[in-house]
């Protein structure tokens, strides 16, 4: 099974020259772009697949139509948002939990094409330019945008809106305006973002896709409590109806301002996206089989492998189908929380890592459907393998006596078990990491020079969690450490989470094609170590890496972005930070037969809710019209 949590849309990002200026030439460096020049769209190292004149991006469908609903439980989320309840309807700071797909009711300087690893096309913006100093971009704005309740989105609202998400903002929007100095309204539809020179050369891609919100509304209402009020949003869905904590709809705004910009042809179908919160994956897929839920993602091997053989299924009414994952880097492992003393030693979060027995897990729990995660950024080319190149080494050779000496060797593999439920080499090599690490051995338990006991437990919000960790804690006591699981509610899980008061905990992200500094610091980098709400869950505080993720963001050109990748991720599977898990080739998916979606996927993305469309002719068929 798997966890899945996102990012807010931030990583999708570079530079396009607009219809007036002179192509550019592929792989032509961010420095080369004149200033001055009005930009239509922004790539990070080349070309933008789409010019200024594009009327649609090819992987939707323009003739689909418009209507129906769309019942489901989303299989990711972002920043405060949780998928088992809602307390709050703001979704940009770190308190409360918010609703998935909140985001869908705010517009944003640019969005992301799905079809292109880091381009980004202007929605509220029609054009950006860029300063000599390459510290300050300003954005003209289309006159045409409105907020939904009819009053235009200004300047005024996008240079609020980056100061306010700098000071107050959730983690996943703070961090990357660490160093901007300003925003600054020129005057009613252009604004001006202005940097420190300490950033990233492209943080500014990072930014243009944070959600703008209404600085009337915000300056009425205050934007750092908790509460159940609607912000104001701008874009094509607006929230309808809602039941905290049970359900929300988000209903499509008819004379919404930017549907027929080309960024949006296509999209933004169905008339009404109805959210649904379950406690735990059985109450989802109950709900599911009734028609209540009309499409899943499915995360647990058993239910896909046995459970569809309910009368809607058989009857062909529902469909099962798999479609193919986004060539984007993926982490799914466990979080080793060295904030806490027992875990500071690598030698004891290898030791924990040896417990799992993930051929026995494979083989009895997931139907032998998922693969076993090395890296931090499974799936694309940034996952290291062999021994390091010579760009590689250029990078990590600085750093050789702040890094494990496994860095510069074969890249880190966790070591295939025997499938038995309790491999005794494994764990007798765990055994002795603990005792190399200064936990001896004493009864049941091992204890360090002070008599403590080693603890190790599991944070978990559903059930299934608990049946997957039991094997290996089983394990962790087979070799005298004092493991435990813990299950709580989802508000509690999100409130330890965001504070880490946790030992383990199993968390799933996806990176953009093209990671920035700013998503890298996020998860691994010693800033983002100390900030409640960040997704650094480990603590990790490592000067060396803190180097690594900096070269990773002073990259120049594809090449070089994948050295430094792939030197970042030897340097963290050597510290072991986080322990791999598993993951999925594809998208299990299973949904009532009544939409129509595009014939080609593209490969950065599946908003569902987005590109699908209501069918009326299927819907009748199987009496869901």
């Amino acid at each position: 099974m798997e966890r899945r949590t996102m990012l807010p849309r931030r990583d999708f990002l570079a530079l396009g020259i607009a219809a007036t200026a002179a192509a550019l030439l592929p792989g032509r460096a961010f420095a080369d772009i004149p200033a001055g020049v009005k930009l239509h769209g922004l790539s990070a190292f080349g070309d933008l697949k789409y010019k200024p004149d594009f009327t649609h991006f090819d992987y939707v469908n323009v003739d689909a139509l418009k209507g129906g609903t769309f019942n489901f439980s989303p299989p990711n989320w972002g920043a405060n948002q949780s998928p088992q309840t809602f307390n709050t309807l703001n979704s940009f700071v770190p308190k409360g939990d918010s609703p998935q797909r909140i985001e869908m009711c705010f517009d944003s300087l640019m969005v992301r094409a799905l079809d292109e690893p880091d381009a980004v096309y202007g929605l509220i913006a029609d054009g950006v330019t860029i300063s000599d100093d390459r510290n300050s971009f300003t954005f003209s704005l289309r006159p045409q945008a409105r907020f939904h309740d009819g009053t235009p989105l200004t300047a005024d609202d996008v240079a609020f809106t980056y100061k306010l998400l700098k000071d107050k903002g959730h983690p996943d929007y703070a961090l990357s305006l660490t160093h901007l100095d300003d925003a600054v309204a020129k005057d009613t539809h252009t604004v001006e973002l202005k940097f420190s020179g300490k950033q990233s050369a492209r943080t500014i891609l990072n930014v243009v896709v944070f959600p703008i919100l209404s600085k009337a509304f915000f300056t009425a209402n205050p934007f750092d409590s908790s509460q159940l009020n609607p912000p104001l949003g701008s874009s094509a869905y607006k929230v309808g109806r809602w039941s905290a904590g049970a359900w929300i709809e988000y209903e499509r705004v008819a004379d919404y301002w930017g549907n027929d910009l080309p960024v949006n042809r296509g999209q933004n179908n169905f008339g009404r996206i109805r959210i649904e919160f379950y406690q735990d994956r059985t109450a989802g897929f109950e709900a599911f089989k009734k028609g209540e839920i009309l499409y899943r993602e499915e995360f647990t091997s058993r239910v896909w492998a046995t459970a569809y053989d309910f009368p809607a299924f058989t009857a062909g009414k529902v469909i099962k189908h798999e479609f193919s994952a986004e060539t984007t880097p993926s982490m799914q492992a466990t979080a080793v929380n060295q904030r806490r003393e027992q875990f500071k030693d690598p030698r004891v979060r290898q030791a924990i890592a040896l417990c799992f027995d993930f051929e026995w897990t494979r083989r009895n729990f997931f139907y032998g459907s998922y693969e076993r995660s090395q890296s931090c950024f499974e799936k694309s080319d940034f996952r290291a393998a062999g021994m390091p190149t010579p760009q590689e080494l250029a990078l990590l050779e600085p750093l050789r006596d702040q890094l494990p000496p496994e860095t510069f060797g074969e890249a880190v593999m966790q070591p295939p078990s025997d499938g038995s439920g309790r491999d005794r080499k494994q764990l007798s090599a765990a055994l002795k990491l603990l005792a190399e690490a200064g936990w001896k051995r004493s009864g049941d338990f091992v204890l360090n020079d002070k008599g403590g006991r080693l603890t190790a437990e599991f944070l978990v919000d559903d059930e299934t969690f608990v049946q997957v960790y039991s094997p290996w804690v089983a394990n962790m006591k087979a070799i005298g450490i004092d493991g435990s699981i813990r299950l709580v509610d989802s508000a509690q899980y999100q409130l330890r989470q965001s504070t880490f008061d946790f030992d383990l905990l199993s968390a799933a992200f996806n990176f953009s094609a093209t990671p920035t500094r700013d998503d890298l610091e996020i998860f691994f980098h010693s800033r983002s170590a100390a900030i409640s709400g960040s997704r650094n869950l480990s603590g990790i505080a490592s000067p060396a890496v803190d180097a690594l993720i900096d070269a990773v963001g002073a990259a120049k050109d594809r090449e070089s972005l994948t050295a430094a990748m792939r030197a970042l991720d030897r340097a963290l599977r050597a510290r072991r930070d986080w322990i791999p898990s598993w993951y999925l080739a594809n998208h299990r998916s299973a949904y009532w037969d009544m939409f129509g979606f595009p014939e080609q996927k593209p490969d950065f993305g599946f908003p569902v809710e987005a590109l699908w469309w209501f069918d009326k002719g299927k819907a009748a068929k199987i009496g869901k019209a």
